[in-house]
């Protein structure tokens, strides 16, 4: 009898001590990240504005009382790697997988993370990522089908185009930018008077610039990663190009500027995130991240850093950590920075994770970003 007594005081104990013991355990988020490759740069500043918000957090309690696990796996920038790493989540215990951020590699990743139901946000633009009925997947950038309406729209109203030259990179990236933005320019009567293909990591923009130049264009739009983008404004001011030269995000980055060197001044590109946005928040943010990096961040250092706050943030909406819970609570969420400061900006999400919220109109000059015009969110001028 005593025996009996005792397993069942036994296991009573352990009843009660097992709930203490989960709440002490941290809550893993696994970061799947362009480390090195082509994706090299958008992947470290993710990785480390992610790295920078889970430092914080852990500072000021964790979430709901429990510490952040952070770990991050470099993709290389192949899609195929990012895929193997998003099918080992389920057996690392992932609550929130964080990236990848190029569109290739999460439209083939993702597939993993929703079959394990582990809700994923992906630094990529691509619009056919949040198109494919996955409730698992959310954005830490806008969607090509957000950004592109508001460049089409700079280009007939302040530029006053009518015909406009595309330079684009030949992956999940560059084609989905440019067929969207091509729909885009529709509404204003815009013209595509050049469709000049290029492919990734392209060395030599010669050719392309000169089709573009050739084109007569009233304006040119570049849409391209950060290499290739330095590579083509160089060629651009060899040639003497003199049009006026627009792109989206990328162009007016911090890590072109620095390789485009003078030939970036002058460029122009809508940015949903920028560490020059006249913000106090994004300002301390950008401090702070230069203060522990030692660079300054991109628009990918902000989507990791605020992606993991707006974590943070419907985890304690929801009250508990239920990855379905947390997926469900995404769809429809608007968060405000007065509530949830880390989150940087005003932002809403809707049905398919795709985000909106302010965005920037910024320039180029003496070597430096500067922000021209603040932009409302789309769905304010519906």
């Amino acid at each position: 009898m005593r025996s009996i007594t005792r397993i069942s005081v036994f296991l009573l104990g352990l009843a009660l001590v097992q709930p203490l013991l989960a709440q002490a355990q941290p809550v893993k988020i696994i970061g799947l990240v362009e480390l090195s490759g082509t994706g090299a740069t958008s992947g470290t500043n993710f990785n480390d504005g992610v790295k920078l918000a889970v430092k914080e957090i852990n500072a000021a309690g964790g979430i709901l009382g429990r510490k952040v696990e952070y770990t991050s796996s470099d993709t290389q920038s192949q899609p195929q790697v990012a895929k193997a790493l998003a099918m080992k989540a389920k057996d690392e215990d992932a609550y929130v997988v964080m990236g990848p951020v190029f569109s290739g590699s999460i439209l083939v990743s993702m597939a993993e993370t929703r079959r394990a139901e582990i809700p994923n946000f992906t630094g990529g633009e691509a619009a056919a990522i949040t198109q494919q009925g996955n409730p698992y997947i959310f954005r830490t950038a806008f969607t090509q089908t957000t950004s592109m309406p508001k460049v089409a729209r700079y280009l007939k109203d302040n530029l006053n185009a009518k015909t406009v030259a595309i330079i684009y990179t030949n992956n999940d990236f560059g084609k989905g930018g440019r067929d969207v933005f091509t729909k885009a320019l529709e509404p204003h009567g815009i013209k595509v008077a050049a469709d000049i293909s290029t492919d990734p990591g392209q060395v030599d923009f010669s050719g392309a610039v000169l089709k573009a130049k050739q084109a007569n264009a009233d304006v040119l739009f570049v849409y391209t990663n950060e290499e290739e983008a330095a590579r083509a404004l160089r060629e651009l001011r060899k040639q003497g190009y003199d049009k006026p030269i627009v792109g989206e995000t990328v162009l007016t980055s911090q890590k072109v500027i620095e390789l485009a060197g003078e030939a970036a001044n002058g460029a122009v590109a809508h940015v949903g995130l920028t560490a020059d946005a006249p913000d106090p928040g994004i300002r301390a943010f950008a401090a702070k991240f230069q203060k522990e990096y030692n660079y300054k961040p991109d628009h990918n250092g902000l989507k990791g850093y605020s992606g993991m706050y707006i974590v943070k943030a419907v985890t304690e909406k929801v009250g508990k950590f239920d990855p379905k819970a947390f997926a469900d609570a995404m769809h429809g969420i608007r968060l405000s920075v007065k509530d949830y400061p880390g989150v940087l900006m005003d932002v809403t999400f809707d049905k398919n994770g795709d985000l909106d919220r302010e965005s920037f109109m910024t320039k180029v000059a003496n070597g430096k970003q500067e922000v021209i015009a603040t932009l409302p969110p789309l769905s304010a001028g519906k």
